[in-house]
């Protein structure tokens, strides 16, 4: 059932692709409705062996409640024409335990892009050792003792070497299940989210040779408390230092203003991006951070539960945001969905990125005491150049499940950018972009951290992005039909700026540091 009205627009659309891995999303759901169950799904999108085709890597849950490994995480390699091979015990990724998010990043700057997973009491460091195996870090000085649900890796000191910001969620102890529901009607649901004591978020500063510092409290984060669920980074005041923006589930969320000299200070209710205008905390899952209006700043969207609608935090400059939810019409198109995964994307190469969420109630049996749907349909919602977005009929109706994790990247190599999303219980889906307009695109690889202009349009390198997912990719940029383009204006994370004068169109560009 998918319970929006659909209009229809020509310029966007997908197809599913048959030859998708036969990966299938094991969330391992018990009587005991923990809420561990509720939530894994994410996804890493990266080249793992540099032969220019970008690979799939898959979470996956254990058993509960002794947290066994039952169901492996999974690395696809790409082999070109949609079609991958499960190379996860060549590449030693199996993993153990319960496994909920996963970071791609070259964190030892060897050019070999690694791998973080986070899971229940259970984080990984991966290193790529650039012959298609990885190696599990121990004693790195990352720690395993929080529910962790997503990570991302970026520079926050600006020392050239990337750092990792950890999200935890809540205090759990799955041999003790708390019963929420109605004994006396046989109704057990998943406990509201204020079960779950809140935790600080952990910051790691990248020592080098594989060791990581625990900078949490010297940071200043470990004085904010919250049920983190995702993260998403920028430069939003333009200070040259990478900001952290964190979802959390009914609570506030955290905009962490990167100070400089290794603090940080919290200011989401002052910048206007902790809650909605109403005031109240939502159920913050997925978030993206980036320029939808063109405007040359950062903004910010994340999905929430059905009711919520999705808010959208635009940057209005000066270290302040204001809510657009309404104004871009999202809560008309968002009040009757619940999100997960989320991405802002230029799906039909315009210039204007476009918005996608993985949508599914988080509660398996709501429809039994709310008028609301479990599974729903992905949405596609097309950037209308105006400041607003409306939902566009993609061919992605047709696949109602427990969406969870989302991630994007041209997979093809056609330009036109993908969309793979993670279900509870099913069957990964990939779907192509099988837009058909003729629009053209420039997509450039760079460094973490890097931003980049090409005419109105800014964009920035992260590999952050969506619900608990990452995806290390070139940046994309749609062009429409321009055939040329006459600058491409690139500030290093060094500081340095860069300018590239008549560039070709519908290529991938590798830029290297002045």
């Amino acid at each position: 059932m998918n319970p929006l009205p659909l209009l229809l627009f020509a310029q966007i659309h997908f197809t599913a692709v048959p030859t998708a891995p036969p990966f299938i999303l094991q969330n391992n759901p018990t009587a005991d409705k923990h809420m561990v169950e509720t939530m894994p799904g994410g996804i890493a999108i990266f080249d793992y062996n540099n032969d220019g085709k970008l690979d799939l890597f898959f979470t996956n849950g254990a058993s509960l409640p002794d947290l066994k490994t039952k169901h492996p995480n999974r690395l696809y390699r790409n082999d070109g024409n949609m079609r991958f091979t499960d190379v996860t015990s060549d590449a030693n990724l199996t993993g153990t335990g319960y496994s909920m998010g996963a970071a791609a990043g070259d964190f030892d700057n060897d050019g070999h892009i690694d791998l973080f997973v986070a899971g229940l009491y259970s984080n990984h460091l991966y290193r790529n050792n650039g012959k298609g195996k990885f190696e599990e870090l121990t004693n790195t000085g990352i720690l395993s003792n929080e529910w962790s649900v997503a990570a991302g890796w970026f520079d926050f000191d600006n020392d050239g070497k990337l750092d990792l910001l950890v999200t935890n969620y809540g205090r759990i102890d799955l041999n003790k299940p708390r019963f929420c529901g109605d004994q006396a009607k046989g109704l057990r649901v998943y406990c509201h989210p204020r079960y779950y004591d809140p935790r600080p978020n952990q910051l790691y500063r990248n020592l080098g040779l594989g060791k990581f510092e625990d900078v949490t409290i010297s940071s200043g984060l470990s004085k904010h408390l919250g049920r983190g669920m995702s993260i998403a980074f920028a430069d939003y005041d333009a200070d040259g230092r990478l900001d952290a923006f964190v979802t959390n589930d009914n609570l506030p969320n955290f905009l962490f203003h990167n100070l400089g000299l290794g603090k940080f200070e919290e200011l989401a209710l002052l910048s206007g991006v902790a809650l909605l205008d109403s005031g109240k905390p939502i159920a913050s899952m997925g978030t993206d951070f980036r320029d939808y209006d063109n405007d040359g700043k950062p903004d910010i969207v994340v999905t929430a539960l059905t009711g919520e609608t999705y808010p959208l935090f635009h940057n209005e400059g000066a270290g302040n945001f204001s809510d657009q939810t309404n104004k871009s019409q999202l809560s008309r198109l968002t009040n009757k969905i619940a999100g997960w995964g989320v991405g802002l994307v230029d799906f039909d190469n315009d210039g204007h990125k476009d918005l996608f969420t993985a949508n599914s109630h988080v509660n398996d049996i709501v429809e039994k005491f709310e008028a609301a749907t479990y599974k729903q349909a992905n949405t596609v919602f097309r950037n209308t150049s105006a400041g607003k977005f409306d939902v566009t009929q993609s061919g992605l109706e047709a696949s109602v499940k427990a969406h969870r994790g989302a991630a994007f990247a041209d997979l093809d190599a056609d330009g036109k950018i993908d969309i793979v999303v993670t279900s509870l219980g099913e069957p990964v889906e990939i779907w192509r972009n099988t837009s058909p307009n003729t629009n053209n695109y420039i997509s450039i690889h760079a460094p973490l951290g890097t931003t980049i202009k090409l005419g109105n349009q800014t964009n920035h390198m992260t590999t952050s992005v969506s619900y608990a997912s990452s995806t290390h990719t070139p940046v994309h940029f749609g062009l429409g039909t321009t055939t040329q383009v006459d600058k491409i204006e690139i500030l290093w994370p060094s500081g340095k700026r860069q300018t590239l004068t008549n560039i070709k169109s519908n290529q991938t560009l590798t830029v290297t540091e002045p």
